[in-house]
């Protein structure tokens, strides 16, 4: 029996190796580069095509805790990821060529793991296959496995991307490097002042935006472009990406920031935090250069806004991300419903580490409990009926790690609280790993 994986991003890739170091022979199928989606560029595989940033690494953040419980079950990605770092505070960010590049090396020199670069249209019941295509899956696939494999209604959601500018064309004059509430300085901060905020929020409200049909308007709130913020209320941005808070520029706050991050390790390219949009490549560099840092600002890229795919996955899969009506099909990554770089490697590695038991022992392992990535699974498979209430197209939406799968009982301090929920979620995902390893030797 063999074991097929679509998709070279980061839950396939994750996958492959977890399979792969157990001893199992993987296919790794990746389109590219004979089919690119809408916002893929490069034929390296694990492409990073939003943020470079994979979150925070500080224990007292979802993100943090997340990580590391990747790093206790051999996170591969979080092996490039050092190797590819750059500067960016407390936050785990990479040179995005270097990274999907060395990923892809370390997968073309695998003897277990056949990289065949060509696209899949339907699913053999003969064989193991892991759906990791991502959010932005072959249109051919995509019917297939609602018809065949689901048998179901597929859900949708945007994603928007930050533009990314060069940093020789901005004004180091207007702004200053620093980090909120430290003395580092790996964000550099374009200052606006209340009348250029003014001038700014007015532009951006009237720019024209890519117009999208009534039913592609749903929106992950996390992910929400500029435009759509600031459409709430005039003063919203102040408490979201142009928030001031935590930075001193001459010894007072600014009225309004915005940020830009390193995009590579030479600091060549800064991505504006936060700027995800959907205004037309126009209008960005029209709205965008009224920002007084940027008023010359050249564009390497500009932002953009694109429908990803995710499955019902509380009625279609259970909690081992198996197709229910499918059982040789699995799931991983982002079309899962898991939100995020770090969450679809972790099902990834979860979804390549069961399958291998699977095969070896014939069993497989429930996730964690209270854990970061066991609440995330756990989320994504549980039926909303159990909880109270059925799940709909309206009421299952994308999730991303959060403190509030992780029970610790009632701690006051909250500082001290997420310290214990780390530990507990550490310590757990230790225990679980030393359980799947005795099972499987």
């Amino acid at each position: 029996m063999k074991v097929n994986i679509v998709g070279g991003g980061l839950a396939g890739v994750e996958a492959a190796f977890a399979l792969a170091r157990r001893g199992i022979y993987v296919n790794l199928f990746e389109m590219k580069p004979k089919k690119f989606s809408e916002v893929h560029s490069s034929s390296n595989l694990a492409e990073v095509v939003c943020s470079n940033s994979f979150g925070s690494t500080k224990l007292t953040t979802a993100s943090g805790v997340l990580k590391e419980e990747m790093r206790i079950l051999d996170s591969t990605l979080l092996k490039a990821a050092a190797l590819s770092r750059v500067e960016a505070g407390t936050a785990l960010a990479v040179d995005r060529k270097k990274f999907s590049s060395i990923i892809t090396k370390w997968v073309d020199k695998h003897p277990k793991i056949k990289l065949i670069r060509d696209r899949v249209a339907k699913l053999n019941d003969e064989d193991i296959w892991i759906v990791a295509c991502g959010p932005l899956c072959d249109g051919e696939l995509i019917e297939y496995i609602k018809r065949e494999v689901l048998k179901g209604d597929f859900l949708y959601f945007f994603d928007a991307i930050a533009p990314i500018v060069y940093a020789d064309s901005v004004d180091f004059t207007k702004g200053f490097w620093g980090s909120r509430y430290s003395d580092e300085k790996d964000y550099f901060n374009c200052v606006l002042t209340e009348d250029e905020y003014n001038r700014f929020y007015k532009e951006l409200i009237k720019a024209e935006k890519v117009e999208f049909k009534e039913f592609e308007k749903n929106y992950y709130e996390a992910c929400l472009p500029v435009e759509e913020i600031a459409e709430r209320g005039k003063e919203t941005l102040l408490y979201g990406p142009l928030k001031p808070v935590g930075l001193k520029f001459k010894g007072k706050t600014p009225f309004a920031v915005v940020q830009l991050r390193k995009e590579n390790r030479e600091g060549t390219l800064l991505s504006l935090v936060g700027f995800q949009t959907k205004l037309t490549y126009r209008e960005q560099k029209r709205v965008l250069r009224l920002i007084p840092a940027l008023r010359n600002a050249e564009f390497a890229k500009f932002g953009s806004l694109h429908r990803n795919t995710y499955i019902n996955s509380p009625e279609v899969l259970n909690i081992y991300l198996q197709a229910k009506k499918k059982p040789n099909v699995y799931f991983a990554g982002q079309i899962t419903g898991v939100e995020g770089y770090m969450a679809s490697g972790a099902t990834g590695i979860y979804v390549g580490m069961n399958i291998a038991l699977l095969l070896k022992k014939g069993k497989m392992l429930k996730p964690p409990e209270n854990t970061m990535l066991g609440g995330l699974i756990r989320y994504i498979t549980t039926p909303k009926d159990e909880r109270g209430g059925k799940v709909t197209k309206v009421s299952f939406q994308p999730m991303s790690e959060n403190f509030g799968f992780i029970e610790v009982g009632k701690v006051k301090n909250k500082k001290v609280k997420r310290e214990r929920q780390a530990e507990v979620a550490l310590e757990n995902m230790r225990v679980w790993r030393e359980k799947y390893e005795s099972e499987f030797a």
